[in-house]
């Protein structure tokens, strides 16, 4: 079935074609990539994005409508990994994104805040430690012990997100690629790049996340491929959540679309190794664990009328990669490996990398830079 996020007609956008030689070809018009033709063509450059598909059809057309700050890894973990000044300022970098979003979405993106749930006390310690870090470091947050609405009673605690919010990925993601166009960026759908050499451009920005794995040799073991499931209910009459709740350490999540429908996404651990792959096709196992799932949630059978897979980029330290591909001579750069939190850490890589490129600096490079996996 078509993911539901794509159902949504696209809406006209001003057509550019540049003659010649780009400065900038972009590999990927998801929001990585068109938030990044965005920052480039704004200053001026010659900029063309090409996709083998439409704009948004990949991965940010087939994920949950997440629109969270921070990053994959809990805080408080993030903090011992990475550095407490190195993980707050990160954190601080995502929600000032997540801001920025909210001044280009329009309706796309609803401020509706996050619920990030405990499905047993093991999980409750988890994030307990984490909300006190949040805390400490200044981030607002609160700690429920239970939650409202229809999950009331069945978690052991959560943590409330008040700046969070959901998000259609598709008509945000469109829309900034008409601010791109606007502002004289080529856009090339159906476009397949076979190989980065072949671009005519100073200068490459492969932008896929998950998506055309080994476009890259030097990063291809960096980045895995990883498929992420998920089912869209018909409507219900009543509201039963009002925010993206994830619990089960973000292996579960789901929340109420404003036409009523329930979306569920999740349950990858069900059957791990198979969902290492870049093949973007629903599986009978995951698809059944979800749909059981989804009749607790709403506390009856209701159908299913969408169910998709879509592919994300997993790191090993749970950060992306963004910056010059080491041995490339600055001209191959990549910016991808968001660990399922591609909406917003997507958006905002992709402003990181066009900074990168046009020489401003920002403390957030060292930290995601492709090098610092080199021996």
């Amino acid at each position: 079935m078509n993911p539901y996020w794509l159902e949504e007609p696209s809406p006209r956008r001003p057509e550019t074609k540049l003659d010649g030689r780009a400065d900038v070809a972009i590999v990927g018009a998801g929001v990585t990539g068109c938030s990044a033709a965005l920052r480039l063509a704004e200053a001026g450059l010659r900029i063309r994005v090409h996709d083998a598909r439409g704009i948004a059809e990949g991965a940010s057309g087939r994920n949950g409508g997440f629109a969270l700050g921070g990053g994959a890894a809990r805080y408080d973990v993030a903090r011992d990994t990475y550095g407490a000044e190195q993980a707050k300022g990160f954190w601080r970098w995502t929600h000032e994104a997540l801001d920025r979003m909210a001044d280009l979405a329009g309706d796309a993106l609803r401020r509706t805040g996050s619920y990030r749930l405990a499905a047993d006390e093991e999980e409750r310690e988890g994030i307990r430690l984490e909300y006190e870090a949040l805390r400490e470091d200044g981030f607002d947050a609160e700690w429920l012990d239970d939650v409202p609405g229809a999950a009331e009673g069945r978690f052991q605690g959560a943590i409330s997100h008040p700046h969070d919010g959901s998000i259609q990925p598709a008509r945000f993601v469109r829309c900034l690629a008409a601010l791109a166009t606007a502002a004289g960026a080529e856009v090339r759908e159906h476009d397949l790049v076979q190989g980065v050499e072949a671009l005519d451009a100073d200068r490459v920005l492969v932008a896929t996340d998950g998506y055309g794995h080994g476009l890259v040799p030097e990063v291809a073991d960096l980045v895995w491929p990883t498929r992420g499931q998920v089912i869209v209910s018909e409507p219900l009459d009543r509201v039963l959540y009002d925010r993206p709740h994830y619990a089960r350490q973000g292996f579960d999540y789901w929340q109420q679309l404003p036409d009523g429908r329930i979306l569920l996404g999740g349950f990858r651990d069900v059957s791990i190794l198979d969902e290492l792959t870049d093949v973007e096709e629903t599986t009978p196992t995951i698809q059944s664990s979800l749909e059981s799932f989804l009749h607790e949630l709403v506390g009856q059978e209701v159908p299913v009328t969408h169910r998709w897979a879509g592919i994300f980029g997993l790191t090993q330290d749970m950060l992306p990669l963004v910056g010059a591909v080491p041995g490339r001579d600055g001209r191959v750069w990549v910016a991808g490996g968001y660990s399922g939190h591609g909406n917003v850490l997507g958006f905002a890589c992709g402003e990181l990398a066009a900074d990168a490129i046009l020489g401003r600096e920002s403390p957030q490079l060292e930290l995601l830079d492709p090098a610092r996996f080199a021996d």
